[in-house]
């Protein structure tokens, strides 16, 4: 049987799944998510997961025929691609990835626009793209909204009722309460112990959804386009207090796949099959050109400002509670940095 691997690489980590190249929409044969370690590239991540997935095709003594690994930007797909040094493999633009995949699965709608909400630990991206030419209109990210964010604010929570806890501690909290209503924290220092539901969790949340509704109706102003979905990935979607509070926010139909975190692999599995190696690229709108007449006003400055000014207060907000837990008396293990504020549109390219 012929095998191929799907990797994504972020800010995060890699995650890879492994499968025979005709059931990428199947449970894979073998999966792992390799965390960045802090102060390693990206590409340390990547070349981790694909050893430990070549190791697990040699125990079925089967052979990889094509790997593909998705990038968000050109400075992880450059690092990649210079670590790969004979390792063939595809690089692939993650939204190329995630586009695929969808219309794969029937979920991608025939014609129109989609919006790509990717929430995932290390921040946000927002996507516009084109259904039918797989162009992209035109994207944001931030780093402001993101697991680690919600993180901290988890680990605030949890300190006010007199528990502390480290990082990866608060994110299992976190990710337990997608699929629990109730989740019970213990401090291992003083034996404290606090309940946390996912109403509380939510409640922590809503700021940061609410601000990142405006920058999903920023998007779509600026381009003049109303899409004709709004697609949930990342794995901070797998709450579901955040997915129906986007919905209530959020005027467009919502697709979700039930692993969001895996679409972009899923994606470089069917890219994996259909090419050896090389790097494919989506097309990006030329500065000043527009692929429809605008169906709607002009941006709103106001709501520019407001939306700006919401990030500022959120951003400041999480950095300040992570340089609290640097400060304390007792710190919990594994603090992370203070979340950096970043609102960047990607660049328009003439192509590929």
């Amino acid at each position: 049987m012929v095998l191929v691997l799907g990797v994504s690489a972020g800010a995060g980590g890699a995650r890879a799944m492994l499968t025979h190249s005709d059931q990428p929409h199947l449970p894979p044969i073998d999966r792992c998510h390799v965390p960045r370690r802090a102060g390693g590239g990206v590409e340390e991540a990547v070349f981790e997961a694909i050893r430990r997935m070549s190791r697990s095709a040699q125990l079925r003594d089967e052979l990889i025929t094509g790997t593909a690994v998705t990038c968000r930007c050109p400075l992880h797909a450059d690092s990649i691609r210079a670590a790969a040094g004979r390792t063939r493999l595809t690089i692939v633009d993650e939204p190329l990835a995630q586009l695929r995949y969808l219309r794969f699965t029937g979920r991608l709608p025939e014609s129109g626009t989609v919006i790509l909400y990717d929430l995932g630990s290390s921040g946000l991206t927002v996507t516009h793209a084109d259904c039918r030419t797989d162009t992209i209109l035109s994207s944001k990210r931030s780093t402001v909204l993101g697991g680690d964010g919600y993180d901290a604010l988890l680990r605030w929570q949890l300190a006010r009722g007199g528990v502390l806890t480290d990082r990866l501690t608060s994110r299992r909290h976190r990710e337990a309460l997608s699929s629990a209503r109730v989740v019970t924290a213990t401090d291992v220092g003083s034996g404290g112990r606090a309940v946390v539901t996912r109403s509380d969790l939510a409640e922590l949340c809503a700021a940061g959804i609410h601000h990142s509704a405006s920058f999903v109706r920023q998007l779509i102003e600026e381009g003049g386009v109303r899409p004709e979905a709004l697609v949930l990935l990342g794995g901070c979607t797998r709450s579901p207090s955040v997915r129906a509070e986007l919905a209530g926010l959020v005027d467009l139909p919502v697709v979700y796949d039930p692993e969001p975190e895996y679409v972009s692999a899923r994606g470089a599995l069917l890219l994996a099959a259909e090419r050896p190696s090389g790097d494919v690229r989506m097309t990006r709108l030329r500065a000043g050109a527009t692929l429809y007449r605008p169906a709607t006003a002009g941006v709103d400055r106001r709501k520019v400002i407001a939306a700006v000014a919401v990030t500022a207060t959120l951003g400041a907000t999480i950095a300040g509670l992570l340089a609290v837990e640097r400060n304390s008396a007792r710190p919990p293990h594994g603090g992370t940095a203070p979340t950096q504020i970043e609102l960047r549109t990607t660049p328009e390219l003439s192509g590929n």
